[in-house]
């Protein structure tokens, strides 16, 4: 019998006859001899035992933890760090490894019974705590004398109580409601926001006590308060709307409590605020910030979020019972009397709905009803003797074309509006000109539409910009005039003006823009201008180069107007020339030149060369920081063709290596996230393009800090669909192979995105760069044991190809695939015998052992060590009587190399544990004992 089995021994005899101090220094004396791993984690074990009886359970932890991190199915060593663990006070910790227990376990009735008292215990202890809390919160708000800051404090501590469910059915079963609705009614902002806030943690996730709350407080103390002149409080308020739609419909599908037994019917709450929502967006006792916020609400949950969903009867309620409404708050005419409060965003906001429930739509009857109540409401507002209607109406109309411009454009065919919009023109009142200025605008967006306007239209723009001293009209006409000049887009053949005068107009345009004296609103008209001049090369250049003119781009993106948001997109897009561009076969060309065909021509700034140069200057602009600030706007207004504009600009942007770490330092890679899982399919995939870039040369735990890493992964995963292109493919590899480098917790992620079929796919690819960016990915996912599984499966040939591969001419492919063999040779001791069932595996081994380059012959040597290492004598055996035996010895026998020592000193490893397995003699020359397998780990 060796020491240490005599040692455990004599502990366990003395441990049964109750020598407890005894079996301790015995089983202490055998850890000392003991260099059996599993061994020496049942002693630990016992040991563990001990130190429960002797009540030290913080050793008797210690000892459990460490058999184990040996073998954590030890359900024996479990229970024991669960008893010293609740000794210690430490019940969720004991709790989860008796819950270990019961799984491995699940018939032992001692384990049940333990989970079944902790969970009690952790329970009440819960309960006990967030009921004393919640009553202290009460006790200093109905505190008549205590003083107002401990009185807000009290109030934000119930907030972050409402959101736990424990902490928010203490709240509503402790009679809470009252005393929030009491909050309500101080009119102090920081209470009133407390209580909307607790409101929203009490109704999230929870149905019952949702429609409990609203039948509390009453849809219309919740609507009045939507409806207040305070951003923040209609904005917290349209957050608590949004959590009750979500717990009466399942958007949030966490369940609590008993309710799941309860049938609860929600369709008469969700009618009635569909109803309040629609009521508030036309009434005058609406603030701007509440309208806005019931727009908002509006279009986030009545179109549908899935079209494959049949049930579309929330919008067409919608466009029966509030579709006129809408329209009447696009009509509006902030510069008359008696007007609805709004925000600048307001109208814009509405145009959105506008086009979502127009979206929504799923037959061509609903269409022509849709288009029936818009005409029926614009001709209603016409009246020959009542100018005031008439500017309503093509306000109205307006709204229209920035929204379903389908529905305006067929509104502006119909006959007198044309000839309406032109006498507004020539109206003496500036507002008549003002509205029919920006109806001509925004009437102009199709090209067909704008030929038709050039030639009727156009003169009557510049009359009006010419007489006009009015500066809001000018720039609104000017506006338009660009908007005309290029409506032929980026073709240089296609220019609507004389040479020049797309200049002069920008150059006006910048002067307006830099302009800080005049209002948000009036300078915004000047980006619209520039976002349809710079389709011109020319202009796009000048633009750039005027630096105050782009920060003051900058700036005004960032500002509350973000009705702003799309023609900066737009600009910052032609800018970076990052718009579609259809390629033409040069054959096609000659053709169309051939039959007298339009071909559209390039301009001579727009290169490659010209737009590089473009794109250093807007970073040297800030053109980044305005970049993020434009993604996280919190608006619909942020619309999915916004994102995408976005998108392909950040791409743009990060087309240079060199410019990556700028993106990154100014906050790009962060903002990049939102817009690559939200938007369009194109916006998606070219925001997730651009995070590959980022990720492939960055650090990605400084270009995406904290949890926000883990958020990448999906959209890099996307890029490996066989349907995006190659260089899309290629780049994400990188990128994930950066990511899977990091941290075990990230490699799990990206086999949570089911990403590993498809990196399997890449790695046998023809391209030779996908191919080896695929396999360096899968050499960093090695060591994950679902990966190791795959190899280990019978009936594939996925590690005799791995094997195949490390004998290819290119380096960088040998080298990672020499690397992932020799990960999972050491991690799976059965792959070194299976890798032996490739015909060639000897002379590929020989090969890699003796390469030219370190870190190939390195991986190789490791491989012939895991093998020695691998329990299987014969196959050692086999390994040594071959060549390999020789180049080992000449290797080993090299003198001391610091550029070549980690191969050598691996070398010399692999005989000593020949000498160990007798395979080879041990000279009295060589100290087997001067070599540390440690080196092995790289």
């Amino acid at each position: 019998m060796s020491i240490k089995g005599g040692l455990k021994d004599e502990g366990n005899k003395h441990f049964h006859a109750g020598e407890v101090d005894k079996a301790i220094e015995c089983y202490t004396k055998a850890i000392k001899f003991c260099k059996d791993k599993k061994v020496l984690a049942v002693i630990y074990r016992n040991r563990s035992a001990c130190f429960l009886k002797k009540e030290s359970y913080n050793n008797a932890a210690s000892d459990a933890s460490k058999a184990i991190d040996v073998d954590a199915t030890d359900f024996k060593a479990l229970f024991r760090r669960c008893q010293a663990l609740e000794k210690l006070g430490k019940l969720d910790m004991a709790f989860k490894d008796v819950q270990r227990c019961s799984t491995i376990e699940p018939k032992n009735k001692t384990f049940l019974e333990t989970l079944r008292r902790l969970g009690a215990e952790i329970q009440a202890k819960t309960t006990f705590s967030t009921d004393s809390r919640v009553q202290n919160m009460f006790d200093i708000l109905l505190d008549e004398e205590m003083d107002k800051d401990k009185k807000e404090k009290a109030a934000n501590n119930l907030v972050v109580l409402a959101r736990e469910d424990a902490g928010a059915e203490r709240i509503f079963q402790n009679n809470g409601v009252p005393l929030l609705l009491d909050m309500l009614e101080t009119g102090k902002v920081e209470m009133v926001l407390a209580a909307i806030r607790t409101f929203a943690g009490m109704c999230t996730g929870h149905k019952a006590r949702t429609m409990a709350i609203i039948h509390l407080v009453g849809m219309d103390k919740l609507c009045s308060i939507m409806a207040v002149d305070n951003e923040d409080i209609a904005l917290a308020t349209s957050d608590l709307f949004q959590c009750i739609n979500d717990s009466l419909t399942g958007g949030d599908r966490r369940v609590y409590g008993k309710e799941e037994a309860l049938v609860l019917d929600a369709s008469k709450d969700l009618k009635s605020i569909l109803m309040a929502l629609l009521e508030m967006i036309a009434s005058k006792k609406v603030s701007g910030h509440g309208r806005d916020q019931a727009l908002n609400l509006l279009s986030r949950n009545v179109p549908r979020k899935d079209k494959k969903d049949p049930d579309h009867s929330k919008s067409l309620f919608t466009i029966d019972h509030g579709l006129k409404k809408i329209l009447k708050v696009c009509g509006q005419i902030p510069d008359l009397p008696d007007q609805l409060p709004m925000t600048e965003n307001t109208q814009l906001i509405a145009s959105v709905l506008l086009d979502k429930l127009w979206d929504d739509l799923r037959c061509d009857p609903e269409r022509d009803h849709y288009r029936e109540v818009c005409d029926e409401y614009i001709k209603g507002k016409f009246d020959p003797n009542d100018m005031d209607r008439n500017i309503h109406a093509i306000n109205a109309l307006s709204g229209l074309l920035q929204g379903p411009f389908e529905v305006g454009n067929q509104l502006v065919g119909r006959q007198g509006i044309m000839e309406m919009m032109v006498a507004l023109c020539g109206s003496e009142r500036e507002v008549d000109q003002m509205v029919a200025v920006e109806a001509l605008i925004h009437s102009s967006t199709k090209m067909s539409r704008a030929s038709f306007i050039i030639t009727n239209g156009v003169s009557l723009l510049k009359d009006i910009y010419k007489k006009t001293k009015n500066e809001k009209i000018k720039i609104r006409a000017l506006v338009g005039l660009c908007k005309l000049g290029s409506a032929g887009g980026d073709d240089y053949s296609m220019r609507q003006f004389s040479e020049g005068s797309t200049e002069k107009l920008a150059k006006q345009c910048r002067k307006w823009l830099c302009n800080s004296a005049m209002d948000t609103k009036t300078r915004k008209w000047a980006i619209e201008g520039l976002a349809y001049l710079t389709q011109d090369a020319d202009v796009k250049d000048e633009f750039v180069e005027d630096e105050p003119a782009m920060k003051a781009m900058f700036e005004l993106a960032k500002s509350k107007d973000k009705t702003i948001l799309y023609a900066v997109a737009c600009t910052l897009v032609n800018c970076t020339n990052s718009y579609e561009k259809k390629e033409i076969m040069p054959e096609l060309v000659q053709l169309a030149k051939f039959s007298k065909q339009h071909v559209p021509e390039q301009h001579p700034k727009d290169k490659k060369d010209f737009i590089q140069k473009r794109v250093k200057r807007m970073l040297k602009g800030g053109v980044i920081s305005a970049l993020t600030v434009m993604v996280k706007a919190d608006n619909l207004l942020l619309t999915d063709q916004t994102k995408e504009m976005l998108a392909r600009v950040f791409l743009a942007l990060a087309d240079d290596a060199k410019d990556r770490g700028t993106i990154c330092a100014h906050g790009g890679g962060k903002a990049l996230i939102p817009l690559a899982l939200e938007g369009s399919a194109i916006g998606k995939i070219k925001a997730s393009h651009a995070l590959a870039k980022i990720a492939a040369v960055s650090n990605p735990e400084i270009a995406f800090p904290g949890e926000r890493i883990y958020e990448v992964v999906r959209p890099l995963v996307s890029l490996l669909h066989p349907e995006r292109d190659g260089v899309q493919n290629y780049e994400a590899l990188l990128s994930l192979t950066n990511l899977a480098g990091l941290n075990d917790k990230l490699r799990v992620k990206i086999l949570k995105e089911k990403a590993l079929p498809e990196i399997e796919q890449y790695m046998f690819e023809d391209h030779d760069h996908i191919r080896q960016a695929a396999t360096e990915c899968m050499c960093n996912l090695v060591t994950c044991k679902e990966v190791q599984d795959r190899y280990l499966e019978d009936g594939n040939d996925r590690l005799k190809l791995l094997v195949l591969m490390c004998a290819e001419d290119d380096e960088k492919l040998q080298r990672a695939a020499a690397g992932a063999l020799a990960m999972l040779t050491a991690a799976q001791k059965k792959l070194c015998t299976k890798m032996t069932l490739t015909l060639q595996w000897m002379e590929i081994l020989q090969r890699l052992i003796l390469h030219d380059q370190p870190q190939i012959q390195h991986r190789g040597l490791v491989i012939v060590y895991n093998i020695l290492n691998s329990d299987d004598n014969e196959l050692a055996k086999k390994l040594i009587e071959s060549e390999i035996l020789e180049i080992l010895t000449v290797i080993g026998k090299a003198m001391d190399n610091p550029k070549r020592q980690l191969v050598i000193d691996v070398a010399r490893t692999c005989l000593v544990k020949a000498m160990d397995l007798g395979l080879i003699k041990n000279k009295s020359h060589r100290n087997k004992n001067m070599y540390d397998s440690s080196i092995l780990v790289q």
